[in-house]
């Protein structure tokens, strides 16, 4: 037990840590922080098109932190249709993290995909994958092979 009895953030802090570095790793960056924000940008593009019920399943799976940022500037009220076309996705992630040295495009958002494949349940990401408009599906890899 810490000092201060405060466990669950210390768990938090350290899988994040993991996840950051493990995605870090699968982008072959050099920068964490960009590695984070290319996390946080995808998320935050695909959590739009989901249920209120979806995000919540989703987002049970991951750690506090990340949960966090995935809630961070939320409005759960009904928004405006957005572009179901798959080009405007990747455009929506592209204009947040274009500047990114080492920002590859369609590649490293579909390594995010697989990266949250590889960390969350198969069956929250089919139920993810079903929600998305057919395009979006299609780009994000199937966790069936």
């Amino acid at each position: 037990m810490t000092a201060k009895g405060l466990e669950v953030i210390e768990h938090t802090v350290h899988l994040t840590h993991e996840w950051i570095n493990e995605l870090c790793e699968r982008l072959d960056w050099s920068s964490h922080k960009d590695a984070l924000r290319l996390l946080r940008v995808t998320m935050r593009t695909f959590r739009d098109y989901l249920s209120h019920d979806e995000i919540a399943q989703f987002t049970a799976q991951l750690p506090l932190l990340i949960r966090g940022m995935f809630y961070e500037g939320w409005n759960p009220s009904p928004t405006k249709g957005k572009d179901r076309h798959l080009d405007a996705f990747l455009a929506e992630i592209d204009a947040e993290v274009s500047n990114v040295t080492e920002y590859r495009g369609s590649e490293d958002i579909r390594t995010v995909l697989r990266f949250l494949n590889a960390r969350l349940s198969s069956g929250e990401i089919e139920d993810i994958r079903a929600s998305l408009p057919e395009a979006i599906r299609e780009f994000w890899p199937s966790t069936k092979i």
